[in-house]
């Protein structure tokens, strides 16, 4: 079976046959940086269920909201705090 490459991997090809790669001094390190940056990563992208305690009255408008925009409201806190780390929301904090 012929593997079909794009174009940067027929550019890796052609540099690996033609010599330009080295092995790198210290290749076992690297590896475990990367393997060690693979799993940060992964942990990065998983969720994390908490417990949060809000005001009754602020949870029902939560809820409201995110029903009129068809989604769960767990979601919308989601997004909300997203938001906020990203800087797209403000909190004014005395």
């Amino acid at each position: 079976m012929k593997v079909i490459l794009d174009k940067y991997e027929k550019d890796l090809e052609a540099a690996l046959e033609k010599g330009e790669f080295v092995n790198a001094p210290n290749l076992e390190d690297t590896k475990q940086m990367f393997q060690e940056a693979a799993r940060n990563f992964r942990q990065l992208q998983e969720t994390k269920s908490i417990t949060l305690r809000v005001n009754r009255e602020d949870l029902i408008k939560v809820k409201s909201k995110a029903k009129r925009n068809g989604i769960a409201y767990q979601t919308l806190i989601s997004l909300l705090i997203r938001q906020y780390i990203k800087g797209e929301k403000e909190v004014i904090l005395d």
